[in-house]
């Protein structure tokens, strides 16, 4: 029995048939502008998906991250070719970022948003620290990071430099790297500026050796 063919896929790995649930890559022509990275739940391959939205409400086109060229530029060829090792291990075709807009499936997108968010407000000097530590976590953990992230401190503008995007960032860019296997970086231990501050803890009053708690009237005496 000949095995079934895949549907067609579209940029990195997306295939409307299974899922319209996608990302889209917004590259200016202008190196002047900053690329943008948005969510989407429809597909028109004609129009190539809904423009990217600001709108804190609106779910579709949903403006994840504004990232500046020379950042991108740092990210992209690395992102690329770990996207391509994955699509051909399915045998899917390979993707290439170009100008205007690339569609990402939906779990490379949330990969590369979560990738993205570390290094947004970074220095660029720690990017590449951020790009190892990022490929030293297996998809799930990826995965897993983004949603946690995107549930908190989602938006493009209203959540960035706060509460999970700062921790991503810290995680991905201050854990030190080395060449030997390493554990995920220590997202689970960071404070993130959501946390309310730890309730101090209460010293206990002094017993005298007779195991009687002292009174007012005992201290006065």
């Amino acid at each position: 029995m000949p095995a079934q063919q895949k549907s067609a896929a579209f940029g990195f790995g997306f295939r409307p048939e299974e899922s319209a649930h996608h990302f889209l890559v917004t590259i200016p022509a202008s190196n002047r502008e900053e690329v943008l990275i948005s969510e989407h739940f429809v597909w028109d391959e004609s129009q190539a998906g809904s423009p990217p939205t600001f709108a804190p409400g609106e779910m579709e086109g949903k403006l994840r991250v504004m990232l500046v060229r020379p950042k991108w530029n740092e990210i992209a060829d690395e992102v690329r070719v770990e996207f391509n090792q994955r699509l051909k291990k399915e045998g899917l075709p390979s993707g290439a970022w170009k100008t205007g807009t690339t569609p990402v499936s939906r779990l490379l997108g949330k990969e590369l948003v979560l990738l993205a968010w570390a290094i947004e407000e970074a220095d660029p000097a720690l990017i590449p620290t951020a790009i190892k530590n990022w490929l030293g976590l297996v998809p799930e953990e990826r995965w897993w990071l983004y949603t946690m992230t995107s549930a908190a401190t989602g938006h493009a503008i209203q959540g960035r430099n706060k509460g999970w995007r700062k921790a991503v960032r810290y995680a991905l860019t201050e854990n030190p790297v080395t060449d030997a296997p390493h554990p995920p970086p220590p997202i689970f231990e960071l404070r993130t500026s959501e946390q309310p501050p730890s309730t101090p803890v209460r010293k206990k009053r002094a017993v005298r050796r007779t195991g009687k708690t002292p009174h007012s009237d005992d201290v006065t005496r």
